[in-house]
């Protein structure tokens, strides 16, 4: 049975008025099926991927168009099936174009290896999170206390290899940071105290707190990392754990050798933790446990001017309860003497010592989820069907009010994607025509619409404009046919041309700007 919580929005300090609701798309594959959704903000069906396997857990949405999905390696795909198998299991990863033709098809499994659950990007390549095997032998040389084998993730990051395929271009491994208090005459001995940035091989009870890999799969699933994010500005990625309650940060500015290290980087701290947050009983700090049980989604809200820009964010499944979900800002404290690492006065955990920002779910979800801090400041959420939760998505303003949604749709993790995304403006031409989206039309008088004049096209190059508006507060956006955006002009009244002739050949989408409010859209062919 699902529950319908009441909302609220907690702040711990002022932010932005918003109220409006966010014009753009959500992206989403519902659990267990094979076919990828892209809705509009009327719930209209904008396009649709339909594909021979089944989501294991993410879907995202690149800049050319092309859509990255993490799915199931098993008879369907005309491979083998997965050897090992748990909680969102995956052991392959392709990209899509928007025709549905698979233009990159990256297979990671093995009896030894297997990706499992979140995947990010960064940049044209894709972060994915996966299983290794460990024997009960190796753990408990390293000072551990195993009965069985267990599997400790690792990411790993894949780069089109050019023939269809994918190349791994960098890993790093929580096998290669882990210490241990229980025997000084095995490696990794230490207090673990003092060591923050190193994971306690003996922090998580045998099974993990879900028991035998977690909910929806057995195995050795060690940590259940279940969210990965990249922040670009940081060259770092955060990862959760719904075992360890916990979630993370570590550089990425590393070579591979480097990650498997305690130094280099631009921390210098090659791939040891450099944050971590929701449980410092972990290490062996006083402090409350603000993650009580699993969690979900950790992401950096984009720093651009939204609300809280540059805070982590999670999906907090018992954040208020057992039953009750909530999405929580987390404020990390950059260290003053490097901005790459984080501060930690001695003797104490990680600050902050409780939630910088809470939303208290009117949707809950035991597991899975996700959410996002929107451009426009809305938050949103999508709280996941499995394991009896609500199943929904969602946009809810700063004072508690759903002004999007719920949409059923049944999937693990969801977002949007606004209007000026490029992959949406690449989107546009394949998109249905029952969508009915306010990002592609126009809102001003049509008379004054038709006395917009932007010619020639098929262009050479040059560009004539006539823009009849009285107002200085125009702007136009260029992007190309892969969504980038190649030219950005302000105050455009008394422009009377744009010289594209520097760009390749090709369809480009020029957009025209009123007080940052899209008036219309127009696609011209460059042929020089």
């Amino acid at each position: 049975m699902k529950r319908i919580f009441l909302c609220s929005l907690i702040l711990l300090f002022p932010i932005l008025s918003y109220t409006q609701s966010f014009n753009g798309f959500a992206l989403y594959n519902a659990q267990g099926d094979n076919t990828t959704y892209l809705i509009d903000e009327n719930l209209n069906i904008a396009h649709t991927w339909n594909l021979s396997t089944v989501c294991n857990y993410t879907v995202l949405l690149k800049d050319n168009g092309n859509i990255v999905r993490g799915t199931k390696n098993n008879v369907q795909t005309g491979g083998t099936n997965n050897s090992l198998n748990g909680a969102a299991s995956g052991g392959r990863v392709q990209e899509i174009d928007p025709l549905g033709n698979i233009v990159m098809d990256f297979i990671y499994s093995s009896p030894d290896y297997l990706s499992h659950h979140d995947i990010c990007l960064i940049g044209d390549n894709v972060l994915l999170t996966a299983w290794e095997v460990k024997t009960a032998a190796e753990i408990n040389a390293l000072g551990g206390t195993a009965t069985s084998d267990k599997w400790p993730t690792h990411l790993i990051e894949v780069a089109n290899d050019g023939n269809g395929g994918g190349q791994i271009v960098w890993e790093w491994h929580i096998w290669d940071h882990l210490i241990q208090d229980t025997d000084p005459t095995k490696p990794n001995y230490g207090v673990i105290a003092d060591n923050p940035q190193l994971i306690d091989i003996n922090m998580i009870s045998a099974g993990g707190s879900g028991g035998g890999g977690g909910p929806g799969g057995g195995g050795g699933d060690w940590f259940h990392v279940n969210g990965v994010d990249y922040n670009e500005d940081l060259d770092q990625i955060t990862f959760s754990s719904r075992f360890a309650s916990e979630i993370y940060i570590i550089d990425h500015s590393t070579t591979t050798a480097e990650a498997a290290s305690h130094s280099g980087g631009n921390s210098g701290m090659g791939g040891d933790i450099l944050y971590r947050w929701g449980n410092p009983s972990n290490y062996n700090m006083p402090g409350s446990q603000i993650i009580p049980n699993a969690v979900h989604d950790v992401r950096w809200i984009k720093d651009d001017g939204r609300p809280n820009g540059g805070f982590l964010q999670i999906f907090n499944n018992s954040g208020a309860s057992s039953n009750q979900s909530t999405v929580d800002g987390i404020d990390a404290p950059i260290d003053p003497m490097n901005p790459y690492n984080y501060y930690r006065a001695n003797g104490q955990p990680f600050d902050p010592s409780s939630y910088s920002t809470r939303y208290i779910c009117a949707y809950s979800a035991p597991g899975q989820s996700a959410s996002d801090r929107m451009s426009n400041g809305n938050i949103f959420v999508n709280a996941s069907g499995g394991q009896g939760g609500a199943g929904v998505m969602y946009e809810v303003d700063q004072n508690g009010t759903i002004i999007w949604g719920p949409y059923n749709a049944d999937s693990q993790k969801a977002f949007r994607y606004e209007c000026e995304h490029p992959g949406i403006i690449a989107l546009q031409p394949y998109m249905n025509s029952t969508a009915t989206t306010s990002c592609f039309s126009t809102s001003i008088d049509n008379n004054l619409l038709e006395e917009i004049l932007i010619f020639p096209n098929p262009t050479s190059g040059i560009i004539n404009l006539e823009l009849p508006i009285k107002n200085n507060l125009i702007s136009i956006k260029v992007h190309n046919n892969l969504g980038r955006e190649v030219l950005s002009l302000d105050n455009t009244i008394n422009l009377s041309s744009i010289d594209i002739s520097k760009f390749n050949n090709g369809i480009y989408h020029f957009s025209i700007f009123e007080n940052d409010k899209k008036l219309h859209s127009y696609k011209f062919s460059l042929i020089k």
